[in-house]
């Protein structure tokens, strides 16, 4: 059972937040895909295997993280008791780890056309580069949002088998989505990460974090619906917006900069803004 534990402490699995958020844009690019498609039996089944590619590729991606961040997370007091920086499991055994979830994830990835498999190959180089983006650069956020919403274009590309301006549109207005709410994420350690030299949005931005955010949720918001404009979505669902408009507004309105428990929690709102997102691309097929 102990295993399991840190098992699930490397993982993260005990934080299903992070592997949902790498979901939703999978779900939003399948979801836009079937309305061009509308094949339901393919659309229901992609949704499954993509779902369990993120999880698997989110866990190899937070080992990874560890890993090269090992001797930051030693000096942050949120981290310090991660596994691989209190020294509860060795860098060898992590090592071994991601290669087992990186091959779960490539059977998986084998299920789809040639054009999503390039695509998810091509995803690598993102996602093993972002770790090191935070010691050269304040935009780790941006490396970020490119990495977790690739699954827009993947989604799209598995039912479509090719690339529209439609998904193109749906992967910027999520960049945005992220770099918001991971400047949030961000504000938590930002005393410790000052210190050990870490850059971040968070800090690049840390006296005007809410204008920043607001930005990039209001460019989010504005390419969803420039989207819609140009697939000729019926004027009516646009109501169905409100929700995640909502959501991402609330987040700025209750974000308390200073207090890191206000920042986990406005964070995790998230989650729902991924579902309310989904629930209105869904809408454009059965409305």
């Amino acid at each position: 059972m102990e295993k399991i534990r840190i098992f699930a402490q490397l993982t993260r699995l005990n934080q299903p937040i992070g592997f949902l958020l790498l979901f939703w844009p999978c779900a939003w690019g399948l979801t836009l895909a079937y309305n061009f498609t509308g094949d339901m039996s393919l659309y229901l089944k992609h949704i499954i295997l993509f779902f369990f590619g993120s999880v698997l590729m989110r866990s190899a991606g937070c080992i990874f993280n560890d890993i090269a961040d090992k001797d930051f997370d030693k000096q942050v007091i949120r981290t310090r008791e991660r596994p691989i920086a209190s020294g509860k499991i060795s860098v060898f055994a992590a090592f071994i780890y991601i290669i087992f979830l990186c091959l779960i994830a490539f059977l998986i990835l084998l299920q789809f056309n040639f054009l999503t498999i390039i695509l998810g190959m091509s995803s690598m180089i993102f996602a093993f580069a972002y770790p090191f983006m935070k010691r050269i650069t304040y935009w780790p956020q941006l490396f970020l949002g490119l990495t977790f919403n690739w699954g827009i274009i993947m989604g799209w590309a598995s039912l479509a088998n090719n690339i529209s301006i439609e998904p193109i549109i749906l992967y910027f207005a999520a960049i945005f989505w992220t770099l918001g709410y991971d400047t949030i994420y961000g504000l938590q350690d930002i005393h410790d990460d000052k210190i050990i030299g870490v850059k971040s949005t968070s800090i690049k931005f840390k006296n005007n974090v809410k204008v920043f955010v607001g930005t990039c949720y209001g460019l989010c918001i504005l390419l969803i619906l420039m989207m819609v404009f140009i697939m000729e979505i019926d004027k009516y669902i646009l109501l169905m917006s409100i929700f995640f408009i909502l959501s991402l507004g609330y987040q700025i309105k209750f974000l308390k900069t200073d207090n890191p428990q206000s920042c986990l929690s406005i964070f995790k709102i998230n989650n729902l803004t991924g579902i309310f997102v989904f629930l209105f691309i869904y809408s454009f097929m059965v409305l």
